[in-house]
């Protein structure tokens, strides 16, 4: 019999048959009277499910970097087409960014934020703009 990493085997003692219930790390196995036992049945080996604990993926910041050439507009026009933010939002995010000579613009899984930051220097130098954005663990 093979074993898989997330299975536990349980031999359970008792034959299940018969009207016979047997519970072995909350896995309960029945039978009802008059079943036919199954030919290729194992008797007395049961295989119970161990499912893995998940931990949640870490997160990482994208972050917008001010420099003295990029046009405001422009960097409201990534914040929307990029990060989806409202005219609004991407305003106050663009001032904040000229400000404090950075922001973070959006919260997201690596590879997400490693391909959004990638997007946005692309365009920006498509566009002929020195814009810079870095990664960052949050």
């Amino acid at each position: 019999m093979l074993v898989g990493q997330s299975a536990i085997i349980s031999i359970l003692l008792q034959n299940c048959c018969h009207g016979a219930m047997r519970k072995s790390s909350g896995l309960e196995l029945v039978c009802q009277e008059g079943e036919q036992e199954d030919p290729w049945y194992e008797e007395g080996v049961t295989v119970e499910k161990n499912l893995p604990q998940l931990a949640p993926p870490p997160m990482y910041k994208v972050v917008l970097l001010n420099d003295d050439y990029t046009p405001m507009e422009f960097v409201v026009e990534v914040l929307e087409s990029f990060f989806g933010l409202q005219r609004e939002q991407a305003t106050r995010i663009m001032l904040q960014i000229h400000q404090q000579g950075r922001a973070a613009v959006g919260c997201y899984t690596r590879d997400i934020a490693e391909t959004k930051a990638m997007q946005v220097i692309d365009f920006a130098q498509q566009n002929q703009h020195p814009l810079l954005c870095q990664v960052e663990q949050a």
